[in-house]
């Protein structure tokens, strides 16, 4: 690890599942009661907004309930200890690695804790709620939706992420099944660009064979212990 001057990090919904943040397949959970194209498409929005707003309501006010777990916190000492250039990329809305003490974060499916104009396309910070139909803070039209990328819409900032990923030494995945495009072609990139590989999840992913090395179990172990690997200690 001592010759690695640049890390990229994408982490997916196994790193917040150990805080309790349900995950697309987790019985019983959210997703579970509503259909992915009724709460996250753009079409689904458009035929029920109820009741994707108050999905989304139920959603970011889980938030409250749940809190960063040593994953998120790892991460953010690798943030402030490592000499070399870091990019810490997340399939994930909720905000537990800015919890968690990380401070550059690249939402590439935007954040809950995030509203978006579909008027003046303007992001606000927000906590409250949308199901009321509260005006955007700028433009006063009352024409928020989350802030969220759903399926079938443009990642944020893919420009800068195939950047990184072209230029890393190491690209780390972290908690991701590897079913999700564009992320899931991640490694592929790196790997192409002479990046070592790694993937920390719990079970393999469907794009372990992709990885040069692949370390099975809870990401609150194995995140610490890599991290600790990187900075000596």
């Amino acid at each position: 690890m001592a010759a690695t001057r640049s890390i990229v990090i994408l982490t997916g919904a196994g790193i917040s599942a150990e805080s309790g943040i349900d995950t697309f397949r987790s019985a019983g959970g959210l997703w579970e009661q509503h259909r992915v194209e009724d709460v996250a498409t753009p079409e689904g929005f458009a035929r029920n907004p109820n009741l994707v707003l108050n999905f989304y309501d139920m959603r970011r006010a889980a938030l409250a309930v749940v809190e960063p777990n040593p994953a998120h916190e790892a991460l953010a000492r690798l943030e402030r200890e490592f000499a070399g250039e870091l990019l810490l990329i997340t399939q994930n809305v909720d905000d537990l690695h800015e919890r968690g003490g990380s401070a550059r974060v690249l939402h590439m499916h935007g954040e809950l804790k995030s509203a978006l104009c579909q008027s003046c396309e303007t992001r606000s910070p927000w906590h409250g709620t949308m199901i009321e139909r509260p005006p955007c803070p700028v433009c006063r039209a009352p024409t928020l939706r989350p802030d969220v990328v759903w399926f079938g819409e443009m990642p944020y900032q893919m420009g800068r992420i195939y950047q990184a990923l072209e230029t890393c030494d190491l690209f780390v995945s972290i908690g991701t099944s590897g079913a999700v495009y564009p992320a899931a072609g991640f490694v592929q990139e790196a790997r192409a660009a002479g990046a070592r590989t790694l993937e920390l999840n719990l079970e393999p992913s469907e794009g372990s064979r992709m990885f040069h090395e692949t370390r099975l179990g809870p990401a609150s172990a194995l995140v610490p212990a890599w991290v600790a690997e990187v900075l000596g200690g």
